[in-house]
């Protein structure tokens, strides 16, 4: 890797389904490092109509975000944009029809009763190789009467950029996560859609991580204080961190642990047997074409959820550093839940529902919290361990190493309790992987690095300036 020796400087949007961010990414000779400048609240707002996300308070917090990051480096190149995946806003003309729906709203539910109907899931499968998630944009969209009278669909990464530049376009790894995207051929497959009911000329023409979207609005820069591009990234903000997941091998496996658990291997070619299928393994595009073969866990919700209810019980907030200190302290011989119930993914009592899923299995759940937070971490590493297991056999790899990413690195009872279940090392870290992707794809796209440079190389700098912390199995 050749870098240039004058540190260069970029601007990361990071948005979580509960928080986002701005960073500033400074990248050069043996340089990788994070400035946040901007953090603010996400999350679900109820409608009379349903679950929505407030998309005009999320990007004033963007474009103030930007404007803070200008004044701190003015030397900013260019911008990128990652968030979450599935949900999307309806254009008609250059306005937005109405607030875009989360995808925990309950709608999802009578689109898949709508698209089974016309397409066997077993066909889906086999089109877009993606696992089933009530959630996944084809089924919003057969449920989404708003879709008729709208003139183009935008992902929200992609929303975002529009109000940024103007353009009207699809970054392909989220495209990956609609359900309407061919695992083959990696386009718009469009019989598919108009089959269920979808206007093909709602999408968008598709791009690659490294393509330049547009230049800011002439508005929009002013109000920044600077004239950027704004450049494709991994817009789903698992493929730009799993560009910063420093894997060394075919046998180094992944989990992107925030809301939920990421849980796989990077691919070359699909695995669609039926067995794939049963096992709800999904194909999701990474950054240069990779796949992501993965399995959505239900990660770090279980937890956040559960100490929301606490707080809302006690009318204040909880420590709860000191509360998982307490919980590696406890018993570890906990019941074990499956993560993965259906009951456990909306909002609302949390502590109430575990115990209920724990109940149903024959076990008692632990009345002190600390136990209670154990067991809670200890069934997400089983799930963790569980998916790792299957994707061994799916694919035929041996796991040598597991690489856990994002928020949930900082967990350090998680951490081990993935490593013991698993039997399996766990290198922790990058915390901030899905903003250092981001970066990197941008100073890719810069040249900051030779015009070939690999995601081997990409990682590589990511390895020497992020060393991650090791966690070996106990058990």
């Amino acid at each position: 890797m050749s870098a240039a020796q004058t540190p260069r400087a970029f601007a990361a949007v990071d948005l979580g389904a509960t928080s986002g961010r701005v960073m500033i990414g400074r990248v050069g000779e043996g340089l990788l490092a994070l400035e946040q400048v901007a953090r603010f609240p996400n999350g679900p707002v109820r409608r009379p109509d349903g679950l929505h996300w407030d998309f005009e308070a999320l990007m004033a917090h963007v474009v103030e975000g930007l404007a803070e990051a200008v004044r701190r480096e003015p030397s900013i190149e260019s911008i990128g944009i990652d968030t979450w995946a599935v949900d999307y806003g309806l254009l008609h003309d250059d306005a937005l029809q109405g607030e875009p729906f989360h995808y925990r709203d309950d709608r999802g539910a009578r689109g898949v009763g709508i698209v089974h109907a016309l397409v066997p899931f077993a066909e889906l499968y086999a089109r877009n190789g993606l696992q089933f998630l009530p959630f996944t944009t084809l089924y919003q969209l057969a449920a989404d009467d708003r879709a008729a009278e709208a003139g183009t669909l935008l992902l929200v990464p992609d929303l975002v950029a529009h109000r940024l530049t103007g353009a009207r376009v699809t970054e392909r790894t989220n495209a990956s996560t609609t359900g309407l995207l061919g695992v083959h051929d990696r386009e718009w497959d469009v019989a598919l859609a108009e089959r269920i009911g979808i206007r093909s000329d709602l999408l968008p023409p598709l791009i690659d991580p490294g393509q330049r979207i547009g230049r800011l609005l002439p508005a929009v820069a002013a109000r920044i204080g600077a004239d950027l591009p704004v450049v494709a990234v991994g817009s789903h903000d698992t493929a730009s961190a799993v560009v910063a997941a420093p894997l060394a091998s075919p046998s180094s496996a992944y989990i992107s642990c925030g809301t939920w658990g990421l849980v796989g291997l990077e691919l070359d070619a699909p695995v669609l047997t039926q067995a794939a299928r049963d096992a709800g393994f999904t194909h999701e595009l990474g950054v240069d074409g990779r796949i992501r073969f993965l399995h959505n866990v239900t990660g770090l919700w279980l937890l956040t959820e559960t100490v929301r209810a606490w707080e809302a019980e006690d009318g204040a907030p909880l420590d709860l550093p000191e509360l998982l200190m307490r919980a590696a302290a406890a018993d570890p011989r906990v019941p074990v839940f499956d993560a993965n119930d259906p009951s456990l993914s909306a909002p609302g009592d949390m502590p109430a529902r575990i115990g209920a899923v724990v109940r149903a299995s024959g076990a008692e759940p632990p009345t002190d919290r600390a136990a209670f937070v154990r067991m809670v971490v200890e069934s997400i590493a089983q799930a963790f361990a569980d998916a790792f297991g299957t994707a061994a056999e799916l694919t035929g790899r041996t796991i040598e190493e597991i690489h856990l990413i994002g928020g949930g690195s900082l967990n350090r009872l998680l951490c081990q309790a993935t490593a013991d279940r698993s039997g399996l090392p766990v290198l922790a870290g990058p915390v901030e992987a899905t903003a250092l992707g981001n970066v990197l794809v941008q100073a890719r796209a810069a040249g900051v690095f030779g015009a070939d440079a690999s995601l081997e190389e990409l990682r590589g700098l990511v390895l020497r300036t992020q060393p991650p912390v090791r966690y070996a199995p106990r058990r």
